[in-house]
């Protein structure tokens, strides 16, 4: 599922990015990987900020909805 359906203070382990090579390749250039688990700091009005690894990244709701995760249990 995409990151955009989480909600504030969910979190999900990075299952797959779509895209083009170039977008895929500046996530991965951040740490964003398939595995890595991703917490939803904020998500309002199509942007959401996301936290990982103690790295915070401001994402538009494009490029967050081709993050695919798998939902971890909290």
């Amino acid at each position: 599922m995409p990151i955009t359906l989480l909600k504030k203070g969910e979190k999900g382990r990075v299952s797959a990015i779509h895209g083009n090579d170039e977008v895929r390749h500046r996530l991965q250039e951040l740490g964003l990987v398939e595995g890595v688990e991703v917490e939803v700091i904020l998500s309002q009005a199509g942007k959401m900020i996301l936290g990982f690894y103690g790295t915070r990244l401001a994402v538009d709701a494009d490029l967050a909805s081709r993050i695919m995760v798998e939902i971890c249990n909290q």
